[in-house]
């Protein structure tokens, strides 16, 4: 009776292990396309922005700690297997006219310059490094006008 009893255990063991094993990985896989936003505007000033992780990662090999970051004395010490914070709770300033008229450190945790400057530089430097490139550098390439 007791390995009975011992067999059953080990096999609802297993089977938690398992299932929490299979919750781990499917919570870590990352939607490939999403809109991006914030609860931290009531409204949004411009449309909304998809955004795609196959197209950045794969298509353009762009790594995952370039946009995702923890800066710790100056540097970025985020790793792919750190959990992933949304912007708004690190970047929670919330002027969206005026925002570069803020002091240095109010625009650091500025949440529009925070989107602005990571994507708008690194697009930038993406047509200036080849002008064929069709990485939008204006608002509406980026900004949907439909919800």
């Amino acid at each position: 009776m007791n390995s009975r009893k011992t067999l059953t255990l080990s096999a609802a063991i297993a089977l938690i292990l398992f299932a929490g094993a299979f919750l781990v990985v499917a919570h870590d896989e990352v939607r490939d396309v999403f809109k991006i936003e914030s609860t931290i505007w009531p409204n949004e000033t411009r449309g909304p922005v998809l955004f795609t992780h196959k197209k950045h990662a794969e298509d353009y090999s762009i790594s995952c700690n370039e946009c995702h970051h923890v800066y710790e004395n100056g540097k970025n010490i985020w790793q792919e297997s750190d959990p992933v914070d949304r912007c708004q709770d690190c970047h929670f300033e919330t002027t969206v006219e005026g925002e570069r008229r803020l002091p240095p450190d109010l625009q650091k945790l500025n949440l529009k310059l925070a989107f602005h400057n990571l994507c708008q530089d690194c697009h930038r430097a993406e047509v200036r490094r080849d002008r064929a490139s069709t990485a939008p550098v204006t608002c509406g390439g980026c900004h949907s006008r439909s919800q």
